[in-house]
């Protein structure tokens, strides 16, 4: 069902070297995510893969595709080209190579931004997006075992650490990792550490 194979040659030959392999370090955790957690691993995988898609595309194109999706391109992200490509990379997919998968294009689509309500797909890979085996920001060690402890808090923890770097940056906030943000801190509001 999920073309791996033709889908990492066409990703070998689209993206940088570093750019791929992040791509295919991101598509392992994911698999490993989807065992831990019960999700289909081959489709975890394969969402993993591409998520960066359409990351090295020039931005006017992210921009146009992203505008195109219907999949509610909202005004702060339209201000923030850095976020553009996961939703240009849900259209890319669903238009270009036929996935129809609404689970897959959603984890793609906010794989930069998270949003309330998200699948376990899409958790896993937003956080196997922050995890990957490459990553060494500080406090990914910490959020490495926390995504193995628990995926919800998790989120919490990516989701804090992801507004506090948009904060230092005075970057607008999406108002869909707002809500996710929202989401989580009220299902945890014991839970009062600090990024």
């Amino acid at each position: 069902m999920y073309d791996a194979e033709n889908m990492q040659a066409f990703l070998k030959k689209r993206l940088s070297n570093e750019r791929y392999e992040h791509t295919m370090n991101v598509a392992r955790e994911c698999r490993r995510l989807a065992k831990l957690y019960g999700e289909d691993e081959d489709k975890a995988y394969f969402a993993g893969m591409v998520h960066d898609i359409c990351k090295e595309d020039p931005r006017e194109q992210q921009l146009q595709w992203a505008a195109l999706s219907g999949m509610g391109f909202c005004d702060e992200e339209a201000s923030s080209w850095k976020v553009w490509h996961g939703v240009a990379g849900a259209y890319f997919l669903k238009n270009h190579f036929g996935v129809a998968d609404k689970d897959i294009l959603n984890a793609v689509r906010f794989h930069t931004i998270g949003r309330s309500g998200m699948s376990l797909l899409e958790k896993i890979v937003y956080l196997g997006d922050m995890t990957s085996e490459e990553r060494n920001y500080s406090g990914v060690d910490i959020m490495r075992e926390t995504c193995n402890k628990s995926l919800e808090k998790g989120m919490l923890y990516a989701l804090r650490y992801s507004m506090k770097k948009q904060l230092k940056r005075c970057a607008v906030i999406p108002h869909f990792t707002l809500e996710a943000y929202n989401e989580y801190t009220n299902m945890f509001p014991e839970d009062t550490y600090h990024i």
